[in-house]
C-alpha cells in the first residue's frame, strides 16, 4: 500500500511530542459488542422484513470461524509494535490519499473569521495573520508549545507534523504527504491575482515586524494587479489523478523549483479580490474563492478579502480540525495589535514565482477551471445565525450542547423528509497514539421515538421525558466513539484485513451495511467564540453537510448540500433546524 508521507524532516521533538511514548494503542474492541452495537444502530432505519434479515445475516457472521479469524488478524496488527496505529495507514489512504475526486469542494474545510475591528485595511490584517501564525510556529520549532490535554489526559501531536512547511503531493494512484525543513523554510507564498510570490520572513537576520509585511504585501498587490497570468493554482482543485499528471508536465517544462517553493513554504496567505457580504457569500469566498488565487493542497492557507474579512482554509488529509482549530484561536487571540508607524521600516524583498507554461498546462489549466466553477457552483449553503439562545443556556438546562444539537438535527431532518436516515458524527479519537476519529451514528431508537413524540405532539412530559433519554442515549455514543469502541472503524479493519483469495462475509454484502454508513447527514462540532462559521460539503450527493459552532451566546449552523437531481435545499433544511430550535426551547419551558 502506498505510503501517506514522506518526510524531508522529523519534527518531532519538544514539549508537544514529549508524552507521545506514553499514549495508549487505539483498541481493537471485542467482537460480539461492536455486533451488538450494529444491531443497534440498525433498528431505527430498517423496515422490519429487512431488519430480520440484517439481524440473521449479523448473527450467523458472529457466531462463524471466519468472523473469529478475522478479529484474531485485526488484533495481531494492533500488536504489532511495528504498528503504531492499526486504523492508520488504511484510513488516509481509503479516506483521504487514495480519494481521486478535487479537494475543493469534496475535501477541505474552513473557518470564516469574526471581523477585526483593530484591522481597517485588508492587507494589514493579513499581517497580522502571518505574525499570529509564524509565532504560533516559532513555539513548535523551539519546543515550547505543550500538546493539547483532556481530562484523561494529553492528546497525541503526531498530526502536527503536517501543519507547517507541508503539502499534499498528487501521485498515482495515490497522494503522499511532503513535509520539509522549518529551518531554511521561514517563508510563506502570497498568492494575489493568480500570481504567487514568495516572501521570506527573516530578512537581514531578523524577522519582519507586522508593519513591514504590511507593506511589502502592499506592493505585492500592486504589482499583481492588472497583470493576467494563466492561473496555475487552479490545477490543485482538479481530479487528483489528472492533477498528479499536470504536475508531471509542469515539472518537465521546467517548474521544479517554483513548486518546491509553494510546497516547502510554511503556509499560503491568499489575498482575494472579492467583498463578501452575506454569510453565505463569506463562507463561499474563504472556503475556495474563484480557485484562481489558491494552492488547496496546503494544509493551511490564510483567505483575506479586499473588504477586510478573513478566514482559513484547511487540506483535510493529514490533519483534522482540533490541531488548526488551536492554530487559528492562538493567531487571532494572541497577536500582537497592529502598529501604526515604524520610525525606518525596511524595504523587504520579495520575489514572484513564475511558471513556464506549455500549451498542455494552458489546456489542463482551462479544464481544471471549468470542473472547479462547476463543482463549486453545485454546493448551495445556508448559514442559520441563531440567536434566542446558545451553550450557555443549554447546559443550565443540563443537557449536553453537542448531543442537544445533534437531536435538534434529527428533528428538523424528519419533519423536512418524513423519517430519519443515516447520520455520522465525527467523535475525535487522538486521546491514543496516532488517533484521528470514530463515527458515532446519531439515530437511535430514543431519538426516533422522541422526533415521533414531537411530530404527533405528544404531552410535554412525555416529551421531556423521551428527549432526555435520546440526550443520554447519544452521549453514551459519543463516549463510547472517543474510547474507541465504535462501529464503523471496527467493521472497516475486519473488512481490510480479508485476503483476496477469501469469500466476502454476507454481512458486508448485505445491502443494509452500505446503507447504514451513506451519511445522508453529515455533521461535526468545532466550538469558537471567533468564528462566524465554518464548514465543508455533503459527502454524498443525497445529502447534508452540517458543520454546527456552539457559542456561548448563539448557534451557528452551516449547513452545505449539491445542487441536483435529489432537489435538497439547506435553506429549507435551516429553517427547520431554526424551529426545531425554537420548538425544544418551549419544550423545556414546560413542567415536566
Amino acid at each position: 500500500m502506498p505510503t501517506t508521507s514522506s518526510r524531508d524532516t522529523n519534527h518531532e521533538t519538544g514539549r508537544l511530542f514529549a508524552q507521545q511514548g506514553q499514549l495508549p494503542r487505539l483498541p481493537v474492541p471485542d467482537l460480539p459488542s461492536t455486533l451488538a452495537k450494529y444491531c443497534e444502530s440498525l433498528e431505527p432505519l430498517l423496515p422490519t422484513d429487512k431488519l430480520a434479515y440484517s439481524h440473521r445475516v449479523i448473527k450467523e457472521f458472529a457466531l462463524s470461524s471466519q468472523a473469529h479469524k478475522l478479529q484474531r488478524r485485526l488484533e495481531a496488527r494492533a500488536a504489532n509494535p511495528a504498528c503504531a496505529n492499526w486504523l492508520e495507514q488504511w484510513w488516509n489512504e481509503l479516506s483521504y490519499m487514495g480519494y481521486r475526486d478535487p479537494v475543493i469542494p469534496y475535501v477541505s474545510y474552513h473557518y470564516s473569521f469574526n471581523d477585526d475591528p483593530l484591522c481597517s485595511r485588508p492587507n494589514q490584517r493579513a499581517a497580522k495573520l502571518i505574525c499570529g501564525a509564524m509565532l504560533f510556529r516559532q513555539t513548535i520549532v523551539d519546543g515550547s508549545l505543550p500538546p493539547e490535554t483532556t481530562k484523561t489526559g494529553a492528546l497525541c501531536s503526531y498530526s502536527y507534523n503536517f501543519m507547517f512547511n507541508a503539502c499534499r503531493i498528487p501521485r498515482k494512484p495515490s497522494d503522499y504527504c511532503r513535509t520539509a525543513a522549518y529551518t531554511g523554510n521561514e517563508t510563506v507564498v502570497v498568492i494575489r491575482n493568480a500570481q504567487f510570490f514568495l516572501l521570506s520572513l527573516i530578512q537581514d537576520g531578523e524577522l519582519l515586524t507586522q508593519q513591514e509585511i504590511e507593506l511589502v504585501l502592499d506592493r505585492i498587490v500592486a504589482q499583481a494587479d492588472g497583470v493576467d497570468v494563466v492561473p496555475v493554482g487552479v490545477l490543485t482543485a482538479d481530479n487528483r489523478d489528472a492533477w498528479a499528471e499536470n504536475r508531471c508536465r509542469l515539472i518537465a517544462a521546467g517548474n521544479a523549483a517554483a513548486l518546491d517553493a509553494i510546497e516547502s513554504s510554511a503556509f499560503v496567505v491568499a489575498l482575494e479580490r472579492c467583498h463578501p457580504a452575506t454569510r453565505e457569500e463569506f463562507s463561499h469566498a474563504v472556503w475556495h474563492g474563484d480557485g484562481r488565487s489558491r494552492w488547496f493542497d496546503k494544509p493551511c492557507q490564510f483567505v483575506v478579502c479586499d473588504n477586510v474579512r478573513a478566514g482559513f482554509c484547511g487540506e483535510h488529509s493529514m490533519m483534522d480540525g482540533t490541531p488548526t482549530l488551536r492554530l487559528v484561536e492562538s493567531v487571532i487571540e494572541n497577536t500582537p495589535h497592529p502598529t501604526t508607524s515604524l520610525s525606518s521600516p525596511r524595504r523587504c524583498k520579495f520575489d514572484q514565482i513564475r511558471f513556464r507554461t506549455s500549451p498542455a498546462v494552458v489546456a489542463a489549466v482551462g479544464s481544471a477551471a471549468r470542473l472547479f466553477d462547476e463543482g463549486t457552483a453545485k454546493q448551495h449553503l445556508a448559514v442559520l445565525n441563531y440567536t434566542a439562545y446558545g451553550k450557555e443556556d443549554i447546559k443550565r438546562l443540563g443537557c449536553s450542547p453537542d448531543a442537544f444539537i445533534q437531536l435538534v438535527m434529527q428533528l428538523a431532518y424528519t419533519r423536512l423528509y418524513g423519517h430519519a436516515r443515516p447520520t455520522y458524527e465525527s467523535s475525535m479519537t487522538r486521546k491514543f497514539l496516532h488517533g484521528r476519529t470514530e463515527t458515532c451514528r446519531s439515530v437511535t431508537r430514543d431519538s426516533v421515538a422522541w422526533c415521533s413524540a414531537m411530530i404527533r405532539q405528544a404531552p410535554s412530559d412525555e416529551c421531556i421525558r423521551l428527549f432526555q433519554t435520546a440526550l443520554a442515549t447519544h452521549t453514551r455514543l459519543v463516549r463510547e466513539a472517543v474510547e474507541g469502541r465504535g462501529v464503523d472503524r471496527h467493521l472497516l479493519g475486519l473488512r481490510m484485513v480479508l485476503r483476496p483469495d477469501e469469500a466476502k462475509p454476507e454481512i458486508f454484502e448485505d445491502a443494509a451495511y452500505s446503507y447504514s454508513s451513506h451519511w445522508f447527514l453529515s455533521t461535526s462540532q468545532v466550538s469558537s467564540e471567533n468564528f462566524t462559521s465554518y464548514g465543508w460539503s455533503e459527502v454524498t450527493p443525497r445529502g447534508y453537510g452540517i458543520a454546527y459552532n456552539v457559542r456561548k451566546e448563539c448557534l451557528v449552523i452551516h449547513i452545505a448540500c449539491m445542487r441536483n437531481e435529489h432537489k435538497l435545499n439547506s435553506d429549507h433544511l435551516a429553517q427547520h433546524i431554526e424551529a426545531a430550535l425554537n420548538d425544544v426551547r418551549a419544550m423545556l419551558a414546560c413542567p415536566a
